[in-house]
């Protein structure tokens, strides 16, 4: 059997990488995922932004999804809670039923007529 020399073997291909690069978060993009989220945007809508999967946003930017929503959270309390404190009724009633659990109740009486009381009248059929 006849051994090829190695001058004579093509140059060893380098390796090939499928799909994208690898994503490396930058300040720039964690600012960019606290402030959409923060705003409401879908996670896939803020991958889009990013121009990376939901399984990479998910992954590097978890913490962040959570923190926009949380000062979100927060700033719009902070607003709500305010408006309250200074006599904005809309407010006031929003507050005490989503913080303080108030609720509104209605009674409902039913009367006869005039005002007198229920008639309930109940007849049997004798079957003739």
């Amino acid at each position: 059997m006849i051994e090829p020399n190695d001058d004579e073997l093509p140059a060893p291909m380098p390796p090939q990488v499928a799909g994208r690069p690898r994503h490396t978060p930058s300040p720039a993009s964690r600012d960019r995922v606290v402030v959409s989220s923060g705003l409401g945007i879908p996670n896939d809508q803020i991958a889009a932004i990013l121009d990376i999967s939901l399984a990479v946003l998910l992954k590097y930017y978890s913490s962040d999804i959570r923190l926009g929503r949380a000062k979100a959270s927060a700033e719009i309390a902070d607003s709500l809670f305010n408006k309250a404190k200074n006599g904005d009724t809309a407010a006031l009633i929003w507050w005490t039923k989503a913080q303080m659990k108030w609720t509104e109740t209605q009674r409902h009486e039913n009367t006869g007529s005039d005002g007198g009381p229920v008639e309930i009248v109940i007849r049997w059929s004798d079957g003739k």
